[in-house]
């Protein structure tokens, strides 16, 4: 029996997705190469639907830049390199997990320790502060100028001194680093932190990541049977 053949209105309807979009992805390789009728006009064939229902199921774990990769990788029947982007893919967010872990024990620590008084009044000196976290003071200039950290200034010396808020925030950065986030990204985070204000608050933050990492988790289970369905063609 000869294979039925889609037009590209097939796959997009099945998905709720322009022709266009159908279009750029066999442009981009996502999808392997249509045949063209005597009219020039593409005919896919269920290969493609299938390369394209992978795809889409792995984008929300994966992300659009890896699934992609997947996707001509497998077209290429290179299952060695789909599962080197599988294993890094789940490796990368195991690490994330163990960060968000590391970040929610530090918070954990800071909110719990009592602040007396003094120390909010006069704060740390930017030596002690870097001793404590086991860092050069050079590197915590460079979060006071990309805005992790925020000193405040002795009127009198002009010495920084970093007050229990600065505190927490140059911690959480400090094990953000640790897990390999670049300061833009911590930036972003330890702003929220400050948004965030209260220890309630701070809690709803860690949970909301929480929620994302375990969304990319149950994203990534739910396209495998995807992807192998496509890779036993």
């Amino acid at each position: 029996m000869a294979a039925r053949l889609l037009r590209p209105i097939d796959l997009a309807r099945e998905h709720g997705l322009s022709t266009q979009a159908v279009r750029n992805y066999e442009d981009a390789g996502i999808l392997p190469p249509a045949d063209r009728g005597d009219t020039g006009y593409r005919r896919y064939s269920e290969t493609h639907a299938r390369a394209l229902r992978a795809f889409l199921a792995l984008r929300p774990g994966y992300g659009h830049q890896v699934a992609a990769a997947m996707l001509r990788a497998a077209h290429r029947r290179d299952e060695q390199a789909v599962f080197r982007l599988v294993d890094q893919a789940h490796a990368d967010l195991l690490h994330e997990r163990r960060t968000l872990d590391e970040v929610a024990a530090a918070l954990d620590t800071l909110t719990a320790a009592p602040v007396s008084a003094e120390d909010r009044s006069a704060g740390v000196t930017i030596g002690a502060l870097a001793h404590q976290l086991g860092m050069h003071p050079a590197s915590l200039r460079k979060w006071e100028d990309a805005g992790i950290v925020r000193p405040q200034r002795d009127r009198a010396t002009g010495y920084r001194h970093y007050p229990p808020e600065a505190v927490r925030d140059a911690q959480v950065a400090r094990q953000l680093r640790r897990g390999g986030y670049p300061l833009p990204q911590i930036t972003l985070f330890v702003n929220h932190l400050r948004a965030a204000g209260d220890s309630a608050d701070l809690h709803d933050v860690l949970e909301q990541w929480r929620t994302r990492i375990t969304a990319r988790s149950r994203a990534m289970l739910t396209a495998a049977p995807h992807l192998a369905a496509y890779l036993d063609l």
